[in-house]
């Protein structure tokens, strides 16, 4: 998943819906109070960790330089380490694979959690699987909120069912990050895109957080166009159901947008009646 789009999470900074995504603390800054994992956790962070780092242009400093200090800073202390950890986690740098791989096992959950932004970022067919474990058996939950971020970095990898499963029964802030990228597990095709479509469906309609509930209605509005009849029409349905019906502005409001993206003359023709109706504003 490209780090430009982003929901009520969001995963663009368009605006596109919802939320207004909290301040995001940079490995360093976490490595200064082990603590806040657990505090994080509580409120459920809903902002894309990479959207303040993506602001920074390339002219402000010279990336290769910085990389080449990332690279030596990874085989330094844990301090050195964390350091270059943030670096990854804003460049992308082949070289870096080979040092942010054995940080996957790490003992210290920040090292795993920091280890695991910077390979979103610096996406490697190796660690596929080992993002997967960590994802099924972590038990920190920001840890295994950070794989569903980065695991839709990794569209050709096997991952649309575990992120279903993430997105049936793990905690809502890892929810939120699932439900965003299946959107991009689910780009490839139809027959990936079916099934993600069908669990994000149905955490549309029962999820009992809105923020999931907006990103469910995002990334269904993403794969519309590769999903096949009767399946487009469910969505179409569920989203006005939702845009009409749903006890949260924010997730009504995320419905109405996807709609609108979807360009379909019928639907853009119901949007307009159901104004002219009152129904909508």
């Amino acid at each position: 998943m490209s780090e430009d789009h982003q929901p009520s999470d969001p995963r663009e900074p368009q605006g596109e819906p919802g939320a207004t995504p909290p301040q995001w603390l940079s490995p360093p800054e976490l490595a200064l109070d082990p603590d806040v994992l657990a505090r994080e956790l509580a409120v459920e962070l809903l902002g894309d960790p990479l959207d303040e780092l993506d602001s920074l242009g390339p002219d402000s400093f010279d990336v290769a330089a910085e990389c080449d200090a990332g690279l030596e800073l990874l085989q330094g202390s844990h301090d050195q380490r964390m350091q270059g950890l943030r670096i990854f986690c804003e460049h992308r740098d082949p070289r870096s694979n080979p040092l942010l791989l054995p940080l996957l096992g790490a003992s210290c959950p920040i090292v795993r959690m920091s280890a695991v932004y910077a390979l979103g970022r610096n996406p490697h067919p190796l660690a596929v699987e080992p993002l997967l474990g960590l994802l099924s058996c972590d038990d920190n939950g920001y840890v295994r909120k950070a794989v569903a971020w980065s695991l839709g970095n990794y569209p050709e990898a096997p991952i649309l069912n575990p992120l279903i499963r993430a997105l049936q029964v793990d905690v809502a802030a890892v929810r939120l990050w699932a439900a965003s990228s299946l959107a991009e597990a689910g780009s490839t095709g139809p027959a990936k895109a079916d099934p993600a479509a069908a669990q994000l469906l149905q955490s549309l309609r029962i999820d009992s957080e809105p923020a999931v509930r907006s990103n469910s209605a995002w990334a269904l509005g993403r794969l519309y166009p590769e999903l096949v009849e009767p399946r487009q029409q469910d969505v179409v349905q569920t989203l006005l159901h939702t845009m009409l019906e749903d006890g949260e502005s924010s997730v009504r409001d995320e419905a109405r947008i996807a709609l609108e993206q979807l360009e379909q003359p019928d639907v853009l023709e119901r949007l307009q009646t159901l104004v002219e109706e009152g129904l909508l504003s």
